[in-house]
């Protein structure tokens, strides 16, 4: 019954997270339709991170008052609306706050998930040594990451499937998306939850970053700045070629493929697992790059699946595990410190990039951001390696 709630936990992230690219494959014909630039979208897709920010910030000690369950049932219902939003208002202003309360609904969701999961595990343990917290620990981290990892790429991906028969700004993904989501939130208003600490908690409880957490924070804020960049500029690239159609499946390639090599990731000791993760990911950018400049869809997706075994596979995981290893007691806010970092990725890097495509083209401004991604990852593995 326990593993039940937890797969139920599940898919209710997933349902969240395939939200939140849902519309990813139609930021080129929403510019179109506006007349604006890669810059202009790429401001529309980090209003994503504008909700977030505030909510791991500020509310993040809402858990301790609420419980877990309010704050994930919040994020569903800010999904259904945002999606709602986007039907309603197909254009880069309606996108921009759809990504805004995408945004808070997935602060609130990252902040409590991988602790949530946790104690639905730990709950269904018999005994309570440290043999089986550390099982609790690894079950709970590769259901999040699986879950999590697969939703972000799902949703582009169906819309991809109905765009590329029927072009559309508002596409029927975008109702089945609904129907599911609303599921979700059925099955999860029955889930199993756990009594707030005290309604005396402080609602302030800043992300922290106890030592050794930092570096791993640095790794995931390099692997999301590819996915963003792949997820909110790829698109405009390949239209160059006529080749946009795809990009939900290349935003699929790099956000759901790397559930793939969770299960070699789960193998290796965190540390381990984020290197490697860091070695991949220069390399596979590569790929990307050079692909879409030269309108090589192959190579694009080969490109993608390779970074998303970095991304999702061996530095999401690999560094959340390594993180809540360190955290011990302060997991919410190490995790949505870690969370922070990730999706400061998916923001600064992403729009300058932008910005500098609508100024120099793409070849430049897409080289320069690899030349940034392999300087950004050899300091971290440096941090890595002197935390040994």
């Amino acid at each position: 019954m326990k593993r039940c709630n937890a797969i139920r936990l599940a898919f209710a992230l997933c349902m969240i997270t395939a939200g939140v690219n849902l519309q990813a494959p139609l930021y080129d014909a929403l510019a179109a339709r506006n007349g604006l630039g890669v810059g202009a979208t790429t401001i529309a897709f980090a209003c994503y991170v504008a909700g977030i920010v505030p909510v791991l910030l500020g509310l993040n000690g809402l858990a301790g008052r609420v419980g877990r369950k309010p704050l994930i049932v919040i994020a569903l219902l800010l999904s259904l609306l945002a999606t709602a939003i986007t039907l309603m208002a197909p254009s880069l202003l309606g996108l921009g706050i759809a990504r805004f309360l995408l945004g808070v609904g997935m602060g609130l969701t990252s902040a409590v998930a991988p602790a949530y999961m946790q104690m639905l595990f730990e709950d269904q343990k018999s005994d309570t040594t440290n043999s089986a917290t550390n099982d609790a620990t690894n079950d709970a981290t590769s259901y999040v990451t699986a879950s999590t990892a697969l939703g972000f790429g799902l949703g582009a991906a169906v819309t991809s499937l109905f765009i590329f028969h029927a072009p559309s700004v508002s596409p029927p993904s975008l109702w089945l998306y609904l129907a599911a989501a609303s599921l979700a939130l059925l099955m999860i208003i029955t889930l199993d939850d756990y009594a707030p600490n005290s309604v005396n908690n402080a609602m302030l409880r800043l992300p922290s970053y106890p030592p050794g957490t930092l570096a791993y924070g640095l790794a995931i804020l390099l692997a999301w700045a590819t996915v963003g960049l792949v997820i909110a500029i790829l698109p405009s690239t390949l239209q160059k070629h006529g080749l946009s159609a795809w990009s939900g499946f290349a935003i699929f390639g790099i956000c759901s493929c790397g559930v793939l090599f969770q299960p070699w990731a789960r193998k290796l000791a965190p540390r381990t697992a984020t290197v490697l993760g860091l070695v991949i990911l220069p390399l596979a950018y590569s790929l990307i790059a050079w692909g879409a400049i030269q309108g090589y869809l192959f190579v694009v997706l080969l490109g993608t699946v390779a970074a998303s075994s970095a991304c999702y596979g061996f530095i999401y995981l690999g560094g959340l595990s390594g993180v809540l290893e360190i955290a011990g007691m302060l997991s919410t806010q190490a995790s949505a410190g870690y969370f922070l970092m990730a999706y400061m990725g998916f923001s600064i890097p992403v729009i300058s990039t932008g910005i500098l495509i609508d100024a120099v083209g793409h070849t430049l401004a897409l080289t320069l951001f690899g030349l940034a991604l392999v300087g950004g990852v050899v300091v971290t593995i440096g941090l890595l390696r002197r935390a040994q």
